[in-house]
């Protein structure tokens, strides 16, 4: 399983081309060979790069859901909306597509955060802002998320 690390800021040129940080592009070097896909974000106006491997094992698991049920139907087709399959160019470059950047409001500053197995695609100031929100309640979130012991573990800190 792929367990990125790291955030770093990036600017995109005139044409929406960002180069991935060597760090990150180094994490990604096993991966990288069979491409990644590129979708928006389902909670936040960014986008999510996953690797090729990472997107095929969700679309397993969404295929199973019954798309005969009207929910799941909606559900799979917002969820995919606007995925573009990528590569990185020679150069180390992602070409991250018009409409997309408009979604997510990447102008040139952005930020390149991972998430686990994926990457997130952020302008720098959406961020920022996303971060410094959720800084005041995240002691509650990490409470609820990470603190039942129901599992038997003694968390994380």
């Amino acid at each position: 399983m792929l367990n990125l690390i790291g955030t770093y800021e990036c600017k995109a040129d005139i044409k929406g081309r960002v180069m991935i940080p060597t760090a990150l592009k180094k994490q990604l070097a096993p991966v990288s060979t069979r491409g990644f896909v590129i979708k928006r974000a389902v909670f936040q106006s960014c986008l999510e790069l996953y690797p090729m491997e990472e997107w095929l094992l969700l679309m397993k698991k969404m295929s199973s859901l019954n798309r005969f049920n009207r929910k799941n139907n909606d559900f799979i087709r917002r969820f995919t909306a606007g995925v573009r399959s990528l590569e990185m160019d020679a150069a180390g470059r992602l070409l991250i597509p018009k409409d997309l950047s408009g979604f997510a409001g990447i102008k040139k500053e952005i930020v390149i955060s991972s998430a686990i197995n994926i990457v997130e695609i952020w302008d720098k100031n959406k961020y920022e802002q996303a971060i410094n929100e959720a800084a005041s309640d995240f002691a509650d979130l990490a409470e609820e998320v990470m603190g039942d012991e129901s599992d038997g573990a003694n968390g994380i800190s």
